[in-house]
């Protein structure tokens, strides 16, 4: 039996393609950035997600009965509304930021079509994220609140998709949740670090590499002048140092790596694919570096090798890449959820209670906010102030 789903902030298709690997019909993929449409419609052209209404436009401007054929019944909405406002790659702006408030028509679309089951995925930095009076994780319970407003049991955790065969080490937050029924159980690891009883180690960049064809010669970026020697100097799974932020317990600078100098250490799973067109340097002998190419990632991102990325530069592919939700943990809860379709409802249809990992996040941001939040609003409020005067 077929199980239709409809994919929002669908981007390149990274969670369609899994979802269709995992028996899912994708009904429709709603999506605003015009490359990532091209692409999805280009994949579809190819014989992928068959019979997908590809759908370019504003999720505000969406209705649920226009993305449903009449008369048919949705299983599952899944998606990822824009993760920029909550990562920590980004300025976490939050609510602040109008993209954070996306998930809100998320929640409308659900209101419309009424499906069995949703996926929701997100950073994990939404698990802290403040709400709008300021309270630490705030957002996260107001979403769960708007779903179980409408009826939803909501089940979350933190999910690694090395923990399910990706040779990256990507951290995503997830939600399934059951329409008057008790969510289905997250997939079971089928890796772990060091391997361990009936787990499989984690698989590392060189193994993925290792089973890659040669990169195209266009797609090759090397370093020049003086990067060659800094670059060079660096042990695997290290970076040049960012300059280090000055907080109240750090008095010598809360510094990090750059993101655009890291040599990746081949002996592990590869750091989270971002969506810039500046991914980790390999050195792939003594004296050689480049970085990871467009079509290198994409295989880290789990998205089937003969996927076709459209776009107006090499850049649009980088971001669609990156901003996809990894496949082989997408087909993983796939799986499991096309498993539950199956079954007749059961539970009492309460959530489950948030995994003890979110509690230690929570504690320690409001911590860490109370050791460092008025030192660091006080050097935003001093940064604006030097910002105004060269304006003035």
């Amino acid at each position: 039996m077929a199980y239709t789903s409809i994919d929002l902030f669908a981007g390149a298709g990274g969670l369609s393609a899994s979802l269709e690997e995992a028996g899912w019909r994708t009904l429709a993929a709603v999506e605003i950035d015009r490359d990532a449409v091209q692409t999805l419609r280009s994949n579809r052209a190819a014989g992928r997600l068959r019979g997908c209404n590809v759908v370019h436009a504003d999720i505000r401007d969406v209705r649920g009965g226009d993305l449903l054929p009449e008369g048919t019944r949705l299983d599952l909405l899944a998606g990822g509304p824009p993760c920029q406002p909550f990562s920590s790659a980004g300025r976490m702006k939050g609510l602040d930021d109008p993209r954070g408030q996306l998930f809100k028509e998320f929640v409308r679309i659900a209101a419309e079509t009424r499906p069995r089951f949703i996926l929701f995925e997100n950073v994990a930095g939404l698990v802290t994220a403040k709400g709008a009076h300021g309270d630490v994780g705030g957002i996260l319970r107001e979403i769960q609140s708007e779903f179980e407003n409408l009826g939803y049991a909501c089940r979350f955790d933190l999910l690694n998709a090395a923990d399910f065969g990706a040779a990256q080490r990507r951290v995503r937050l997830y939600m399934i949740a059951a329409y008057k029924e008790t969510p289905p159980h997250f997939p079971l690891p089928s890796h772990c670090r060091d391997g361990s009883q009936s787990l499989s180690p984690w698989r590392t960049l060189g193994q993925f590499l290792a089973a890659q064809r040669a990169p195209d010669a266009a797609d090759v970026v090397r370093p020049k002048g003086r990067r060659v020697a800094e670059l060079m100097a660096l042990k695997p799974g290290t970076g040049l140092r960012s300059v280090g932020l000055v907080e109240a317990n750090r008095p010598s600078g809360h510094w990090g790596y750059r993101q655009d100098c890291f040599v990746a250490d081949l002996t592990v799973p590869s750091r989270t694919i971002r969506a810039a067109s500046t991914p980790d340097w390999l050195r792939t002998s003594q004296a050689d570096l480049r970085r990871l190419t467009w079509r290198e990632c994409a295989g880290l991102q789990g998205f089937p090798t003969d996927w076709v990325f459209d776009g107006r530069s090499l850049a649009s592919r980088f971001r669609q890449i990156g901003n996809a939700v990894q496949g082989d943990i997408g087909r993983a809860i796939g799986r499991e959820l096309f498993a539950a379709a199956h079954s007749v409802g059961r539970g009492n249809g309460k959530s489950v209670g948030w995994p003890s990992c979110f509690s230690k996040r929570v504690r320690y941001t409001e911590m860490e906010e109370i050791t460092n939040g008025a030192h660091r609003r006080a050097a935003r409020e001093k940064l604006n102030g030097k910002s105004a005067e060269m304006v003035g």
